[in-house]
């Protein structure tokens, strides 16, 4: 249990969203939240923490990352190799033992983000029909608050839904579903490529106006239909974003005709790095980075957010709803492959990959998420994350924050990538240096306000007491990959790199209104469809620990 009233004293507080840019101040708790300071000088608190000369934050939220459900489950059974080499988190008096690798167990993964000092993490993708999973392995992964995304673009019920221009059946549908699966926002992965891909071994789709087999609809039309259906409901976060045709040369065009699809309604771009090529046809040949342009897009329409997937070098497993690609990058690389078929729903492939310093394609990658931290001239547009773990582990981030506020360190780690990456990319000239305060807009305060998280990314009152304390350091990748002291909801759950306190932390999910009588045609599809009854399907409430339902607005 946190105590009841304590005070953090004395540390330089960066807190964006309530303007607060280093300032020395004290920070109150009260009952898991932060309080105002006590009008009655007489009282005194149950526990002072003295952080005189510290950094104090909100706690990290990572908003796109890999951590539970079915394909996570799969990754870590296909690599034991893996495994067998990797780290392993040593059992306590207060923690489980865990596993290590690309893609750490339940245990070592919430250990691992509090040791960051992240307390809030949401997986990315998971099928409705797998939710059961998703939130069985949350509640065995401590420290974090979790929620997950709802896989809805090659949702046959969607994709005949939009077919018969039926608006509101979908919107219902939608709503029903993500309450159904006790889920946080819709994601789109690939729209209507992975069912091509399913009826055609070698396919895929191309472009936003390729028709999917059997449906009639377009990726356009997916892309446009949810994120307008997604708007009428006044989700929390809006649609979620993986573009067709991910790490395809000549793909940027894709991304650019995905955020005009949105016509002008929120929507979130994810892992965007491996969206923003040039390259692949007559009119540019060589494979190259297309940042600029699709920067100032996101710079000149407020309407598109993004996070980075920045690519870190060295061996991880990737894993995606996306099973053409996994396909793909299996034959590419010759390594093992592992797809799943989620009946009516989506698919997914999983491969592991070795990100090389001297490979030209993999050094345009790094460069190429680096640019988009630098170009993106407002940081509450972009996150990080490094799409774990397909870009690298979330263990990267504090090499990345150093990437961003050091920019000797950055043109150094540069001069030791390929040496064509300097011209196929314009990093070599962007003199960006983060500041601390911007560090905190796109690890903490960004992402809480993309996903309408009014209680988290920032240090006023009424906010969760998710804090976490750095010592300074002019390295700032030590600064970042060691807090000092890290509080979950009013308790103090690490210091000085040591776990002291492993609670599970809250579900987040929504369950939007919708009309009730669409239900029985929902009934009737899975009762001609699905291989699960009706009843039987929705996510009951015991699967949730401590669930908080997010409010639509």
């Amino acid at each position: 249990m946190s105590d009841s009233l304590w005070k953090i004293s004395g540390g330089y507080v960066y807190d964006p969203r309530n303007g607060i840019d280093g300032q020395a101040r004290d920070i109150w708790i009260a009952n898991g939240k932060i309080a105002e300071p006590p009008s009655d000088p007489a009282v005194r608190p149950t526990r002072t923490l003295d952080a005189a000369g510290l950094v104090i934050m909100p706690g990290g939220i990572d908003m796109h990352c890999h951590i539970a459900g079915p394909k996570v489950n799969a990754a870590r059974k296909m690599r034991p190799e893996d495994k067998r080499r990797a780290d392993v988190v040593e059992r306590t008096t207060v923690t489980h033992s865990g596993t290590m690798g690309a893609v750490p167990s339940t245990f070592a993964t919430g250990y691992k983000y509090a040791g960051l000092g992240y307390t809030t993490a949401f997986d990315a993708a998971v099928p409705p029909l797998s939710a059961r999973h998703a939130h069985e392995e949350f509640d065995d992964t401590p420290c974090l608050d979790k929620g997950f995304y709802v896989l809805m673009g090659n949702n046959h019920y969607v994709m005949r839904a939009i077919h018969q221009q039926e608006d509101a059946k979908l919107r219902s549908f939608m709503a029903w579903l993500l309450g159904a699966a006790k889920g946080y926002a819709p994601k789109l992965v690939n729209p209507g490529g992975v069912e091509v891909w399913k009826h055609h071994a070698s396919g895929n789709v191309h472009d936003l106006d390729q028709p999917v087999d059997y449906f009639e609809v377009t990726p356009r039309q997916i892309v446009s239909e949810v994120a307008r259906a997604a708007a009428d409901l006044k989700l929390p976060h809006p649609v979620h974003i993986h573009c067709n045709n991910l790490g395809m040369p000549g793909n940027w065009r894709t991304t650019a005709e995905t955020m005009r699809a949105l016509d002008g309604f929120p929507g979130h771009i994810t892992h965007i790095q491996f969206h923003s090529y040039g390259g692949g046809d007559a009119d540019e040949e060589t494979f190259r980075s297309r940042v600029a342009p699709l920067a100032e897009y996101i710079n000149e329409h407020d309407n598109v957010t993004i996070d980075v997937g920045q690519v870190m070098f060295g061996e991880t497993t990737s894993m995606t709803g996306d099973g053409p690609l996994g396909y793909y990058l299996a034959n590419l690389y010759g390594t093992k492959w592992f797809n799943c078929d989620t009946e009516m729903e989506a698919g997914c492939g999983i491969a592991p990959i070795k990100y090389r310093n001297k490979s030209l394609i993999h050094a345009l990658q790094w460069a190429i998420g680096l640019e988009w931290y630098l170009m993106v001239d407002d940081p509450w547009k972009v996150v990080m994350s490094t799409d774990h773990p397909n870009g690298g582990s979330f263990l990267a981030y504090p090499q990345i924050i150093r990437l961003l506020m050091d920019r000797t360190y950055r043109r150094d780690a540069l001069k030791s990538v390929h040496p064509l990456v300097r011209e196929r990319s314009q990093l070599e000239d962007l003199d960006r240096q983060y500041t601390l305060s911007e560090i905190a807009i796109i690890t903490r305060a960004g992402p809480a306000r993309i996903l309408g998280l009014k209680n988290k990314g920032h240090l006023g009152p009424g906010a969760d007491a998710d804090i976490t304390i750095y010592s300074p350091h002019e390295n700032k990748e030590v600064m970042f990959e060691l807090p000092k002291y890290v509080i979950k909801s009013g308790e103090l759950i690490v210091e000085e790199g040591e776990i002291r306190s492993a609670p599970i932390g809250k579900t987040l999910h929504v369950a939007p209104s919708y009309d009730t009588d669409t239900e029985r045609d929902i009934e009737q599809w899975f009762e001609d469809y699905y291989s699960i009854r009706f009843r039987n399907y929705p996510v009951a409430d015991h699967y949730l620990h401590d669930a908080e339902c997010v409010e639509t607005s």
